[in-house]
């Protein structure tokens, strides 16, 4: 391996987990999103070079999102992926565990996660990255603003938008249930 790309895949793998996260948000299926980031991964060694002084993150959740982006439209013609309680949820199970000692708290919990899985999941893609990216992957307006190539305030009117759109659809679940 060189030392370019040992230097690279230093920094860059520390990354890899927000990278796979919002690849899978963005295109719904775990083994294209794996392939999404994997592709991704292979842009940003090539252009590595070019990176000066930028912080890593933020360079590398762009090129996911738009390699997720021209997968999505030459792939899916505007089809929406489904929702999958046991796919969705297992981000859950792998942050929180097992809750052994009450199972009753485990079966609300879960439920609750899946409800707001499937609220983000039914998000439009322009708002449902934003989402994902200030509230599961804790990026700052200006990182958000670099990921999607949109300057900041556009980024705190999406999200504004999509806080909006998620409540609108916890409630409308809530009052169904």
């Amino acid at each position: 391996m060189t030392e370019r790309a040992q230097e690279f895949e230093a920094v860059a793998l520390s990354h890899l987990n927000a990278v796979y996260n919002l690849a899978r948000w963005l295109v719904r299926d775990e083994q294209v999103a794996q392939d999404m980031v994997q592709e991704a991964y292979l842009r940003a060694l090539k252009f590595h070079d070019g990176l000066r002084g930028a912080d890593m993150r933020p360079w590398l959740l762009g090129i996911v999102r738009n390699t997720c982006y021209t997968w999505l439209k030459n792939n899916r013609h505007g089809e929406q992926v489904e929702f999958d309680e046991e796919r969705d949820s297992a981000a859950y199970e792998s942050a929180f565990g097992r809750a052994e000692n009450n199972p009753e708290a485990l079966l609300l919990c879960k439920q609750e996660s899946a409800r707001v899985n499937q609220a983000i999941a039914a998000l439009p893609p322009l708002f449902r990255e934003v989402l994902v990216l200030r509230e599961l992957e804790e990026l700052s307006y200006d990182e958000i603003a670099v990921v999607a190539a949109i300057p900041a305030g556009t980024v705190m009117s999406r999200l504004a938008r999509a806080r909006a759109m998620l409540r609108t659809e916890l409630n409308r679940t809530m009052s169904e249930e």
